[in-house]
């Protein structure tokens, strides 16, 4: 089911400020899953540690020094929820407003996130606790296109050929990869409109693997930022050990 026209109209007309205006923007964290396809032996890779510092707190840390996130809410592991308070405590993260108990899927969590923000949010990114290598530019650049648009998301070309299987795995046609994708995370959306999208989606039964796909389904576009390659999610030891070499060649650009 649609919104209909009307109302996409006056998500639009609501962008009345200027991508250069300050818009108070909250921050959703998803960080409850159990991270089974990175085989640690019982730690999630949220809290894995990665070049002397969790992944979960590097990716706070980046949206806690850009200059345009007021608030950040994590949607946690239950049993993680207590060790948030350590990180607090070890580490200069003012903007954590709030860490809740995550639901069973990723949607379920964001959503129960989104219950958590500010009253006064204009704006919400939401990003995964384990894409830990974005960056305070990279976010800011997706949050002012999403002020400009009302809805943005991070993202890369597609620079594989792709092909179109048949049912028994030949190749049918070669995609034409120019228009072709891969979306990222921050996922940033006028807070009014990801309310519409998320409880939409939720009255349906409708599942999706992004958010970008809440915003398609009631028919609002989403505009892409470039973020290249680096923006990467850990899903398996093979990215954790890409992630060092990412993280020491970005630290250390001489070597």
């Amino acid at each position: 089911m649609k919104i209909s026209a009307r109302d996409i109209a006056s998500l639009v007309r609501s962008l009345s400020k200027s991508a250069n205006t300050h818009h108070f923007t909250s921050a959703i964290i998803a960080a409850a899953g159990s991270g089974t396809r990175m085989n640690t032996s019982g730690t999630t890779k949220q809290l894995l540690t990665l070049c002397g510092i969790p992944v979960i707190v590097r990716t706070l840390l980046a949206f806690e020094s850009c200059p345009l996130i007021d608030e950040i809410i994590v949607a946690a592991r239950p049993d993680e929820i207590p060790i948030y308070e350590k990180f607090r405590e070890e580490y200069p993260l003012k903007k954590l407003a709030a860490v809740v108990e995550g639901g069973e899927t990723r949607q379920e969590s964001v959503l129960r996130g989104f219950e958590s923000i500010s009253d006064r949010s204009e704006f919400v990114a939401i990003h995964d606790g384990a894409r830990c290598l974005v960056t305070p530019d990279m976010i800011e650049r997706v949050l002012r296109a999403a002020y400009s648009h009302g809805a943005a998301t991070a993202a890369c070309h597609v620079s594989d050929t792709v092909k179109r299987a048949d049912s028994k795995g030949f190749a049918e046609e070669t995609i034409d990869r120019s228009t072709l994708w891969l979306a990222q995370t921050p996922q940033v959306f006028k807070t009014e409109l990801y309310r519409a999208a998320a409880y939409v989606a939720k009255d349906e039964g409708f599942s999706a693997t992004d958010d970008n796909m809440l915003a398609e389904h009631i028919g609002y576009p989403v505009k892409l930022v470039d973020c290249g390659t680096d923006n990467i999610k850990l899903t398996t030891p093979a990215d954790l050990a890409v992630a060092e070499v990412l993280l020491r060649k970005t630290e250390n650009p001489e070597n």
